[in-house]
């Protein structure tokens, strides 16, 4: 399983004292931009590509409260892709350093084409490096979202 140790900052913190909501969203996307770049996909590479990751829904169920600096876990993991790659479903599960899960972030995006802004299949390298996420045990497969002509 893909994971990474991070802290909760003085920025992530709400009116409560504990992590915002937001900043759960924020950090699970800090840990997919370090697996992209520790599997050949800098930021460099994706603007020579003229792609990107798009985001359309996410979905955050909260367990337990994380305070300021906090240790916290993130893991990564690939919960549903279509065939071609195009769209995908990620999951991110946020454990506090007592090991009891505070979070579970569902994405549902796809690979955004950004000079004819509409949704492609990632090239190959990129669709390995995805399929070499863990999958979640309720994994499925999803419809490609490429627009035959």
């Amino acid at each position: 399983m893909y994971t990474k140790t991070l802290y909760a900052g003085w920025g992530d913190m709400d009116f409560n004292s504990h992590m915002r909501n937001t900043a759960y969203l924020d950090k699970t996307a800090d840990v997919r931009q370090m697996f992209l770049m520790e599997h050949g996909f800098p930021m460099e590479e994706f603007v020579r590509l003229r792609i990107g990751p798009v985001v359309m829904k996410d979905e955050v169920e909260y367990f337990k409260e994380v305070g300021l600096q906090e240790q916290i876990t993130v893991t990564y993991a690939i919960a549903g892709h279509s065939d071609d790659g195009s769209r995908f479903l990620l999951r991110h599960e946020i454990f506090r350093r007592d090991g009891k899960l505070s979070a579970r972030v569902t994405s549902a995006g796809g690979w955004l084409n950004l000079t004819e802004r509409r949704l492609v299949a990632p090239p190959p390298a990129l669709l390995a490096a995805m399929e070499s996420l863990e999958r979640t045990h309720d994994f499925v497969v999803l419809p490609s979202s490429v627009k035959r002509d």
